[in-house]
């Protein structure tokens, strides 16, 4: 795999974290066979897993089944604990997309062996980021349609109305435990439909009908 130069932009911090919620669309726990979590379930991506202005994607010489996982992602405004509901909308106010890429194979191994599996998930390159967009700028902030194109198929598609956990409550959850601050991304699930990549080929990602992911896995 060629060297990749890492050029992150002034809006994303080099400190910054990476929340993902895990199994917040039923059908998607569905087709893993995963039980609906009572409570949101995360984990965390280093900022070396991040990926901008649509470059393309390596595939890495460490896995044979690496999957996309198209999410929402919102990026925090403001720094804060403990953050009631009612609050945390004023949390944010720019949203867009990214894929969380996922070593499955690895993933499974782990969890065979009882392992924490963040190889898997947190692996360099591991969560292109499309560029935000204020919420103020959408048709309907609170039913916020997207999908996924794969080879100018649609593979994955859903609606911020089918989350299991809202925003609002994840941003709470996260809160009691983590202190989140400015700058901070959420990636807030994946609908069901993911699926391998192979290297050739395509993904664009739509917030409604705005394209804000396009590139290749090389």
């Amino acid at each position: 795999m060629p060297a990749v130069l890492l050029n992150i932009p002034l809006n994303i911090k080099h400190n910054m974290k990476i929340f993902c919620i895990g199994r917040n669309y039923a059908e998607h726990a569905r087709e893993l066979n995963h039980p609906l979590p009572a409570a949101p379930v995360f984990f965390m991506k280093p900022d070396t897993s991040i990926v901008i202005r649509n470059r393309p994607f390596f595939y890495p010489e460490f896995s044979n089944d690496i999957q996309h996982e198209l999410e929402l992602v919102i990026k925090l405004c403001k720094n804060g604990k403990h953050i009631q509901e009612k609050f945390a909308h004023t949390y944010y106010h720019e949203i867009g997309l990214g894929i969380d890429f996922t070593a499955r194979d690895l993933q499974q191994s782990c969890k065979k062996n009882g392992l924490p599996w963040e190889i898997a998930k947190g692996f360099d390159q591991s969560a292109p980021v499309s560029k935000m967009i204020p919420l103020k700028d959408l048709e309907n902030p609170k039913a916020i349609p997207f999908h996924l194109d794969l080879n100018g198929k649609t593979v994955q598609e859903s609606n911020s109305t089918e989350m299991i956990f809202s925003i609002d409550k994840i941003i709470t959850y996260i809160s009691k435990f983590i202190t989140v601050k400015m700058g901070d991304l959420i990636f807030t699930g994946t609908p069901a439909g993911v699926g391998q990549v192979k290297i050739g080929d395509h993904l664009e990602g739509y917030l409604g009908q705005k394209k804000l992911l396009d590139f290749y896995v090389k």
